[in-house]
């Protein structure tokens, strides 16, 4: 999908859209735990973006090698 990938997707919804999805969320979880929802979805975010770089990291350097062997 890319880097923009996801924001493509969210522009396509209006105003309308953005507003009903976050009542479902509210109700869905209620006022109190919504922190607890963000922190959990900001650490799961944080730990792929991480689990990406590293694995390009990998990838990179093992392309690096067999550069260096040939």
């Amino acid at each position: 999908m890319g880097q923009f990938g996801a924001l493509t997707v969210f522009q396509n919804f209006g105003i309308w859209q953005i507003a009903l999805i976050l009542v479902i969320v509210l109700l869905l979880f209620g006022v109190g735990k919504l922190p607890q929802v963000g922190k959990g979805m900001g650490q799961a975010i944080s730990e792929f973006k991480s689990a990406v770089t590293k694995e390009d990291k990998s990838v990179s350097s093992g392309e690096d090698k067999n550069a260096e062997s040939k």
